[in-house]
């Protein structure tokens, strides 16, 4: 039996955790959920974005779904605390094509490796005089663990090549360090092709050539922002999944928002979450499973007939669930 740590959060979070846990209960696996607070509401309830309990229900779990939280205005992110609290290092983020959709391209198939613990995600601002400051935190130790992550997930994947991002060229410690990191991981990898690129040219590149990337190492700022607009070459977020890996837990969640623009309407596309349960099962080990929900996804989306409006369809978050379940069946 798997403990699995279920963490809705609110606005469509708490749609899109809703249909993943309706799939996994029609699943021949045995899964035990704890269920703990986080986001918004959280905080209208007890006064923080985190509680102490939640981190500790993660943190005895064998992995943690996350829906989505809102921000709450002078609080810290409970997404980015809970990835620090568990160490979740490197933050997996896949972008592919599929049938059935407006892609820039059908042949896109990379990821995005974002490091997770520090940059401008440190979260320490403050004031001084008559300007605000926020501290860029980059150390050597995370840059080679990110770098070996990327270079790892690229041997997983059975790829060749490995893309560096970075603005050394402007930010010359901080980057320079990143940059440097990632060179010298790259020496135990002699059988993987390197490259680097500064940031604004690959978000230049991630339109004009998407096909040619396959790994695609970056620092936490950089790597939300190009997996962002990497989700909009396929789709949109109702079809990016990620996940936050570290050496001891696992943490899952869609790369989309909240919404609360389209909250209570059971119009969310639950893609993105069940496909970061898709990640949550391979993490676990049962890759048989989470080939045939993959599988069963890509029919659905294919199909074109039972789509969220985001995908310009009319159908329901359950709607689609269901569908999914149905190719299962």
């Amino acid at each position: 039996m798997y403990n699995i740590a279920i963490i809705s959060g609110d606005g469509i979070g708490q749609e899109v955790m809703s249909a993943c846990e309706f799939l996994l209960d029609k699943l021949d696996i045995n899964f035990s959920f704890k269920y703990g607070e986080a986001g918004f509401d959280c905080f209208n309830k007890n006064g923080t974005t985190l509680p102490e309990e939640t981190i500790k229900i993660a943190n005895r779990s064998d992995a943690v779904l996350f829906g989505a939280s809102t921000s709450t205005p002078g609080e810290p992110s409970p997404i980015i605390n809970l990835r620090k609290a568990l160490n979740v290092y490197a933050n997996i983020r896949p972008i592919k094509s599929y049938k059935g959709v407006n892609c820039l391209r059908d042949d896109i198939d990379f990821v995005i490796v974002r490091e997770n613990t520090e940059g401008l995600y440190s979260q320490i601002e403050y004031s001084e005089d008559n300007k605000m400051i926020a501290e860029r935190h980059i150390t050597k130790k995370a840059s080679k663990r990110i770098s070996k992550a990327a270079f790892n997930l690229c041997i997983k994947r059975e790829e060749n090549k490995v893309t560096c991002v970075h603005k050394s060229n402007v930010l010359k410690k901080t980057d320079g360090i990143f940059k440097e990191s990632f060179y010298e991981t790259a020496k135990k990898y002699p059988q993987i092709k390197t490259e680097d690129y500064y940031v604004d040219a690959m978000a230049m590149y991630l339109i004009t050539q998407p096909q040619n990337f396959d790994v695609i190492v970056a620092s936490n700022l950089f790597g939300d922002i190009l997996s962002d607009e990497s989700a909009g070459l396929v789709g949109g977020l109702g079809l990016a999944p990620s996940g936050n890996i570290g050496d001891h837990n696992g943490l899952f969640e869609p790369v989309h928002g909240s919404a609360p623009d389209i909250a209570g309407k059971n119009i969310s596309n639950p893609c993105s979450m069940i496909l970061s349960a898709v990640m949550m099962l391979d993490y676990l080990g049962e890759w048989e499973t989470s080939n045939n929900i993959k599988s069963a996804v890509e029919k659905v989306i294919a199909d074109c007939k039972i789509r969220t409006p985001d995908l310009g369809g009319n159908s329901s978050t359950m709607d689609v669930t269901k569908a999914i379940v149905q190719e299962l069946i």
